[in-house]
């Protein structure tokens, strides 16, 4: 098979070029990301293989089937920058539905920590020999309430690490899973009660801005509230007025509603355009960091062999079994 990779770093290489050796296949890799204005590369190509910031419509997805491409191959276990219901018929999709569980859950917990006790701002501070630490007071975890959003495997993992902290576990899930042994509450009553919120569902129609202006207002004054999931699901303007306001304590934040051209990318020497994510920057209680969860030694190799292994079982005919179907 001869595959297109769209906006790769240095680091993608480092699984995928020897383990295409061992599969056969031509890889080619591009920085560049998959757009209208640059899909017509793909041509020649039996498949191509994209990132969470790569975005294809249906358009592009004429494309490709013109092209005879014949699969998006997905670094990612999210697929809704993909238009599925148009490649239907055209372009199989194959997806990475889990990589390291464990890797975002353990970020997530670093975020909540940070944000809970300051540690970013005590490392700049003691970095200029200020050892105050008059402002940086956190608060104990053991014996406050967790709220985990979405309990596949991500919210599973943080769970059990919310458990290690010796927390209470309340969940909310569209889909319950009674074997994990937690009391799942309708959302409006697991944000009244929650001293911690962590956000582990896929964007969905029915999750996007599930945290917005109305649903902040259900929280305690003081909740800790951390995303690791998808940028789209948190209001950023509702946000920014629950942090003026005090109803939010800290925020962890990995990804952006808006990260689009941003994450991934050094734009240390560029005047930054985007309002809302510069005045973010600028509360002491936030923390943003690029879409890096995911990224351990385990999960990068864990997504390339799931890749690659997508890619052969397309190639041999064999049962998709991470394929994503519009329903």
């Amino acid at each position: 098979m001869r595959i297109l990779f769209y906006g790769t770093k240095p680091y993608d290489r480092i699984w995928f070029e020897p383990m295409a050796k061992d599969y056969g296949y031509e890889i080619t890799f591009l920085e560049v990301q998959c757009t209208k204005e640059t899909v017509f590369l793909a041509r020649g190509y039996d498949a191509i293989c994209i990132f969470i910031n790569d975005t294809v419509d249906a358009g592009m997805i004429d494309c490709l089937h013109r092209d005879k491409v014949k699969a998006i191959l997905l670094r990612s276990a999210g697929f809704n920058h993909v238009d599925i219901r148009a490649a239907k018929g055209k372009v199989k999709i194959l997806r990475v539905p889990s990589y390291s569980p464990q890797a975002v859950a353990e970020y997530a917990m670093a975020m909540l920590l940070t944000v809970n006790r300051f540690t970013h701002r005590a490392y700049t501070r003691t970095r200029e020999f200020n050892m105050s630490i008059n402002g940086l007071m956190g608060q104990d975890l053991y014996h406050k309430c967790a709220g985990i959003i979405g309990t596949g495997k991500i919210g599973q993992a943080m769970i059990d690490i919310c458990r290690g902290f010796g927390m209470h576990i309340v969940a909310y899930d569209p889909f319950p899973n009674e074997s994990l042994g937690v009391e799942y509450l309708p959302l409006p009553e697991l944000l009244s009660r929650a001293d911690v919120i962590s956000l582990h569902c896929p964007l969905t129609n029915d999750t996007r801005y599930i945290i917005n202006e109305e649903t902040i207002s259900y929280m305690k004054p003081g909740v800790l509230l951390v995303n690791t999931s998808r940028g789209m699901l948190i209001d950023s303007g509702a946000l920014i007025e629950g942090l003026l306001s005090g109803k939010l304590a800290g925020v962890g934040l990995d990804v952006y509603e808006e990260e689009d051209g941003l994450f991934y990318e050094d734009r240390s020497s560029e005047i930054i355009e985007d309002g809302v994510l510069a005045r973010l920057m600028t509360f002491p209680n936030v923390l943003i960091t690029s879409h890096m969860g995911f990224f351990t030694k385990e999960a990068m190799q864990a997504i390339a062999i799931e890749t690659l292994e997508n890619a052969y079982m397309l190639e041999h005919g064999m049962p998709l079994i991470n394929e994503v179907v519009a329903k």
